[in-house]
């Protein structure tokens, strides 16, 4: 039976379709040291933990590596593609749970309500209602993304056809940039925002992009939504904005290192909502990227190649590897 290793738990209906290609298991820890051991004897690897690229050299009879979810990022791919190993991965089959969080943050930041439900809790009803004269309506803000792939089109489809917002669009292409949102430059839109939402993949271009300089030209009591990755932002620009109330609010749920420390400066500020990175994850979302991966779990361990292949580079190598 083939071996298959899964970084991470997965969907129960997930994990019994696996089962029935293979001896599947997982791995008890996600440090490096641990996948490097775990790793060495699978064929399959379904990937929700970043992976060490040595696990690469190590790994003989390796076929493939498949991302539980669409960024790449958790993947080496150099070393994937030098080794010959086949890298997949499974784009929009969470990008509505995404697009859905960005307006779930986006509400609890406008309602305050960090702020109203602690003071409930503690002071009582007309402390916490006092709060609510503070608050603001969706309706008649603009929201920018940056970044539109799939949970890029998604937000703004929500936004632009299910709550009547303006729309700006800050991406690479201009292709398939719909008609009723405007596309323009990172510092038009940041300027022009009422929420800024970060939708981007992690790139060397992107890494940062969020710093001192773009944060100074958004308005004061805007409000930045992070769904991308972490080092889209400059923490510290991030810190001294919110230290200074130069910006109304964030809604961070990916970070630089994770998971966050404790004690990080972020968890200390009543306008920015913490979460730890999920979100992407709901029981609905985790079973249909689970099951897109072990489809394509199935197509390699028949021979086939992965629908959503990644590096067709690397087929030379993965053909001298496995000859069909």
């Amino acid at each position: 039976m083939p071996e298959i290793l899964s970084t991470n738990v997965l969907h129960p209906q997930v994990a019994a379709l696996l089962e029935t290609m293979g001896n599947l298991r997982f791995a008890p820890a996600y440090d490096p040291e641990t996948l490097l051991r775990e790793g060495r004897d699978a064929e399959v690897i379904i990937v929700r933990a970043p992976l060490p690229p040595a696990l690469f050299e190590q790994a003989p009879r390796l076929r493939a590596a498949i991302r539980h979810g669409a960024g790449l990022d958790m993947i080496p791919m150099a070393a994937a593609t030098q080794a010959g190993v086949l890298v997949a991965n499974t784009p929009g089959a969470n990008s509505r749970t995404v697009a859905e969080y960005v307006f779930f943050a986006a509400m609890t930041l406008l309602r305050r309500f960090r702020t109203i439900d602690r003071e409930l809790h503690a002071n009582g009803w007309n402390a916490a209602r006092h709060h609510a004269d503070f608050t603001r309506d969706l309706d008649g803000l603009t929201l920018g993304i940056v970044g539109f792939g799939n949970i890029g089109r998604q937000v703004h489809a929500i936004a632009r056809h299910g709550y009547g917002l303006d729309v700006l669009i800050h991406s690479r292409s201009r292709r398939d940039i719909p008609d009723d949102a405007g596309f323009v430059g990172l510092d038009e839109l940041a300027s022009r925002s009422d929420i800024v939402v970060l939708c981007c993949p992690l790139t060397d271009e992107t890494r940062g992009m969020i710093d001192a300089r773009v944060l100074g030209l958004m308005k004061p009591d805007a409000l930045l939504i992070n769904i991308s990755r972490g080092p889209v932002i400059d923490d510290e620009a991030m810190l001294a904005a919110l230290r200074e109330q130069r910006i109304g609010g964030a809604a961070l749920d990916v970070f630089a290192r994770q998971p966050l420390p404790a004690d990080h400066p972020y968890l200390g500020f009543d306008n920015v909502m913490v979460t730890p990175h999920m979100s992407g994850i709901t029981e609905g979302s985790m079973r249909r990227m689970g099951m897109a991966a072990a489809e394509e779990a199935r197509r390699v361990l028949r021979g086939e190649l992965p629908l959503n292949f990644c590096n067709p580079e690397a087929l030379d190598a993965y053909r001298r590897r496995f000859p069909a």
